[in-house]
């Protein structure tokens, strides 16, 4: 059999379709608005950063606002620069494709070497002075992505009795650390200060995109969809030129993993290689990018053709028929199969007058170039992974339960006996989460599980006490990985105290679990315990409240919280302050704001007990006023408390004053764009896992009981 050979050379030509179109070919130095430029050469923002912390730190507030806020805005202007740049070089120097003969590879060189020097002088001239000066650490890089800067603007804000601004940049910080409860508080503070119930959250950091597209959707469920197609229309514009921003970034230096920098001895061609993969993994990764909103893992599933689904329903309710079809198809270039989008294309063909002709009615060109290059990109990775030898999944990008919360695809109004013809049922259904039905009292599903109160005996709504969810070994088993597993800080953005600093808090995720029990740090077996009983609880708490739609993982979290000697002495503080999980707690209103930074696609929580040898820690319910105590729980092995997660449900955690509680923290939504990308990835490893297994059971299969 001939070994199959990776040759790079042929595949240039299919390497300049990949090359974006510029989205702005003018010289680098055309007037073009942009953001607020500093005199002179544009400072580095990891010297302004390090500036502006320390005059925080020496009670300098005025000089450190100055500092952090001209930090972000040398970011700012950097990631512009480079963008541009890229965009500009693209366009005034396009690589030229190889020859045949001598010195064939001269040209496409040269005109590389071109470019080079372009951006290198595009840079230098727009930064001021030289790019390396803008070189930073990744610490600085890492705390920049986090939007650390802004947790000291919102303190320093607070001292100088800006109180707005405060809150801008509190709720900007906030936006990306959504699990970082003291941010909460201060904004729950900030409103209380302000004196008004309602405050104007600003996300100073927001994605266009992401606003229009929000937007879009809030205009389309108000039925009013000739905003709906404004605001979708400007998210698609938004989106493709966030898209060649994203890809142009790709386009600097890259960190080869599998090879320690200093003694990478590689030749050109897999130099070449090896580095343009990366920034071709990178570049193809944008679509996962520009679909994650802040602070969050997991992107909005189906984010990009949901555009298009929503436009060509919109289009068809203010009565542009051929708008409709040509969204409808640029759907299909996703999700060929969508038998509902099929019928709508058939539909929509039926109503075209006569001077239409539907077979010349092409799916929208903005997709379908899109498209075509990102299944070009595609096969060209996989190519390179077979032929380089490294490995390379592709994730699914469109998965289809991301979709509209319409039952059907053409709207109500319609000819009944259009949609007879059809099959198309008329009407809406709305999202589960809106108006549901609150039962309970469903089937527990598993064998020795103990009932022991309900809502009305626990003095609340939606609520249920269970017992032996766990067997006395099980509870020893993950108390025993968890010693293996867990890090200081972890779920808690690094911690150590995040809601009080008399205890220590470490965590672990299931997909960390699984990690360190593939790799032998800790019983495989042991690892897989932990997603099990997560599974497992899911189930029970879907079954028991009765619900009528899937319930999906949103963050799943093995939590211990450690009393420290020293300081218990007259603790008056909780373990875990009164709050609700998908709204603000607003305790002087008596309300519950469901609204950002909440989370507020929460719906069922569950916590899962794994011990009882500590004092303190009992679990409590409160009424609305976060003092008035209407249940407490006390944890023990096997025992989970399940709840609803909105304002009927205050709750929290009593000090922890002596030794160790651990639990599993399972928080679940209904809504599965916002299911945790982690359980999704655990899904995996579980899957391979599986076939792994199955493939060492038929290994060991002998071949005489077969026959």
């Amino acid at each position: 059999m001939r070994e199959r050979i990776w040759a790079p050379l042929p595949l240039l030509p299919l390497l300049l379709l990949l090359l974006p179109p510029p989205l702005w070919g003018g010289p680098p130095d055309s007037p073009r608005p942009e953001a607020q430029r500093e005199p002179g050469p544009l400072q580095p923002f990891d010297l302004l950063y390090a500036s502006g912390v320390s005059a925080y730190y020496s009670e300098d507030y005025e000089q450190a606002v100055r500092d952090l806020e001209a930090a972000l805005r040398s970011h700012r202007r950097l990631r512009e620069v480079r963008a541009r740049c890229a965009r500009h070089c693209a366009a005034r120097r396009p690589l030229a494709s190889p020859g045949a003969g001598p010195a064939a590879e001269l040209p496409f060189f040269r005109a590389l070497l071109e470019r080079a020097r372009c951006y290198r002088s595009c840079q230098t001239q727009r930064l001021g002075g030289p790019a390396s000066r803008h070189r930073v650490s990744e610490d600085v890089r890492s705390d920049f992505q986090r939007r650390v800067p802004y947790n000291y603007l919102q303190r320093a804000y607070i001292k100088l009795n800006q109180l707005e601004k405060a809150v801008q940049a509190a709720h900007t910080f906030f936006m990306a650390n959504p699990e970082h409860m003291e941010m909460q508080q201060n904004i729950e503070n900030y409103r209380t200060m302000a004196g008004v119930e309602v405050l104007q959250l600003v996300d100073r950091e927001a994605k266009p995109h992401l606003e229009s597209y929000s937007a879009g959707v809030k205009h389309y469920e108000a039925d009013d969809f000739e905003l709906a197609i404004k605001y979708f229309e400007q998210a698609l514009r938004e989106y493709f030129s966030e898209d060649m921003e994203c890809r142009a970034l790709c386009e600097g230096p890259q960190r080869f993993e599998e090879y320690e920098y200093l003694g990478y001895k590689a030749g050109l061609y897999e130099a070449i290689a090896d580095h343009y993969m990366q920034v071709l993994v990178c570049q193809h990764e944008c679509v996962r990018e520009l679909a994650t909103r802040p602070g969050r893992l997991s992107p909005i599933e189906n984010f990009l053709p949901l555009h298009y689904d929503y436009l060509q329903f919109a289009y068809y309710r203010v009565g542009e028929y051929v708008k409709a079809l040509e969204c409808a198809k640029a759907y299909l270039l996703l999700h060929p199969d969508d038998e509902d989008v099929l019928d709508n294309v058939d539909y929509y063909e039926s109503l075209l007058d006569d001077s239409s002709d539907p077979a010349s009615i092409e799916a929208r060109e903005d997709l379908a170039m899109f498209v075509k290059r990102h299944k070009l990109e595609s096969e060209l990775i996989k190519s390179a992974a077979e032929g380089l030898g490294f490995s390379y999944t592709e994730p699914n990008y469109w998965i289809r339960y991301g979709g509209r919360q319409d039952e059907n695809r053409v709207p109500s109004g319609v000819n009944v006996e259009g949609a007879e013809v059809h099959g198309l049922s008329m009407g809406k259904k709305s999202s589960p989460k809106i108006d549901r039905d609150l039962r309970e009292g469903g089937p527990l599903l598993y064998e020795n599980i103990t009932f022991v109160y309900n809502s009305e005996q626990l003095n609340g709504t939606q609520r249920v006490l269970l017992d032996n969810v766990l067997s006395e070994e099980q509870c020893r088993e993950l108390h025993s990985v968890a010693s293996g597993i867990m890090l200081v800080g972890d779920g808690y953005r690094g911690k150590t105290s995040p809601h009080t600093p008399n205890e220590k808090f470490e965590g672990a995720t299931v997909l960390k679990a699984l990690k360190f029990g593939y790799e032998g740090r800790v019983p495989l077996k042991s690892a897989r315990l932990f997603y099990d009983i997560s599974e497992k609880a899911r189930k029970i708490v879907e079954s028991y409240f009765m619900l009528n739609s899937t319930l999906y993982f949103s963050y799943t979290h093995m939590v211990c919280r450690t009393a420290l000697s020293g300081q218990q002495e007259r603790r008056t503080d909780l373990s875990h302050p009164i709050h609700a999980d998908n709204c603000l707690l607003d305790p002087e209103a008596n309300e519950c704001w469901k609204e950002p930074p909440a989370y507020t696609f929460r719906d069922y929580s569950a916590l899962l007990y794994m011990n009882d040898d500590f004092e303190g820690g009992e679990f409590i319910f409160t009424e609305m006023d976060a003092k008035t105590v209407t249940a407490s729980i006390k944890p023990k092995c096997g025992r989970m408390i399940s709840f609803s997660s909105g304002g009927e449900n205050p709750h929290g955690v009593k000090a922890v004053t002596k030794g160790q509680r651990c639990a599993v923290a399972l928080w679940f939504t209904l809504d599965p764009l916002y299911r945790e990308l982690e359980r999704i990835q655990a899904d995996e490893v579980i899957a391979i896992l599986d076939q792994e297994q199955q493939r060492k059971h038929e290994l060991n299969i002998n071949p005489k009981d077969e026959l």
